[in-house]
């Protein structure tokens, strides 16, 4: 296409309020949003996290509530993630296996206290259930063993399946672990529940409120860089995210998101399948600074890095601001 001016003046679809919603290349709405939440023990908790301002973890009571609100909100999926108490912890993290845990307990009474309107993600891996920290079975030497942890991987999916869960997302970044939890599936008669793989997920420095939120954070013994992704590494993840889909995946996520939208847009332009981003929680809480610090409105900024993963190709995106992005959309 060639343009001249003044033939072409790109500023006129932009005058008007109208025409810019007009001519807008990229939307975004309550529907592209997944929230995760942080689950505690008790009745009636919220205990907010400190380095995640305006974030709380809930206890199973008021996690239904949430779930109640992201409905009334449009937004169709929440994230679960247990803060497994410490006495409950161990090297192989047994509670992870446990039918009536944090998750499974979650996951319930979601489901009697919103039906089907809302869909529940679980997390499978075990950094919330063990004492070391990390997402696997570690050997004497402090290796995170692949193998074993995918037989864990495996039970805790269908665990998690069994108490109702939608969609497992293995976050463990173990090699093979899509395929088996997919054959397990099948075999037992979990059809439907879908597969979103943490297919390329980097070892980051954006994760720490999270840690903490979990209560991994102070316990973990070593790095996970054996098998989280070098963040130097773009083909690597094209592959990771190839194995993962010929598993069995339904949808495929990349972690962090902003400083990875390049690998967002690369497979979505290789495979064209969903492909979701998380907005982790070193980028949330850089934004809730940011914003305290005057650097820019709070909603303006929040709002621009959303829109920026939907241009990017993404089908959605997990974020703590969710329910503020929806009250905003909602009008």
């Amino acid at each position: 296409m060639t343009c001249s001016y003044p033939n072409t003046r790109l500023r006129r679809t932009r005058t008007h309020g109208w025409s810019r919603a007009m001519h807008r290349e990229t939307v975004l709405t309550p529907a592209d949003l997944i929230w995760p939440l942080f689950i505690t023990d008790g009745k009636g908790v919220e205990e907010p996290v400190a380095s995640l301002p305006g974030v709380s973890r809930w206890s199973v009571d008021g996690i239904a509530k949430r779930a109640k609100e992201a409905v009334d909100l449009g937004i169709p999926c929440i994230a679960l993630f247990p803060n497994t108490q410490a006495g409950l912890r161990s090297d192989k993290g047994d509670e992870a296996l446990n039918p009536d845990n944090l998750m499974c307990r979650a996951i319930r009474a979601v489901r009697d206290a919103c039906g089907n309107d809302v869909g529940i993600l679980t997390d499978v891996a075990l950094d919330p259930y063990t004492s070391h920290g990390q997402d696997g079975l570690v050997d004497e030497a402090g290796y995170v063993v692949n193998d074993d942890t995918v037989a864990v991987l495996v039970d805790q999916a269908i665990n998690q399946a069994e108490a109702g869960a939608d969609i497992v997302a293995p976050s463990d970044m173990m090699d093979g672990r899509v395929k088996a939890i997919r054959m397990a599936l099948e075999m037992g008669g979990h059809h439907n529940v879908q597969i979103m793989a943490y297919a390329a997920k980097y070892a980051s420095a954006f994760y720490g409120p999270f840690r903490d939120a979990v209560g991994s954070g102070g316990l973990l013994k070593g790095d996970k860089k054996t098998y989280q992704m070098d963040p130097a590494n773009g083909d690597e993840a094209l592959a990771e995210i190839a194995m993962d889909i010929a598993e069995g995946a339904d949808s495929v996520m990349v972690k962090p998101g902003l400083a990875y939208l390049d690998i967002i847009w690369r497979a979505k332009q290789q495979f064209g399948v969903p492909v979701f981003a998380y907005q982790v929680s070193g980028e949330y809480a850089l934004i809730e600074a940011g914003a305290a610090a005057g650097v820019g409105d709070r909603d303006g900024l929040l709002m621009e890095k959303l829109v920026a993963f939907k241009r990017a190709g993404c089908s959605g995106v997990l974020t703590y601001h969710a329910p503020v992005a929806a009250r905003l959309l909602n009008g």
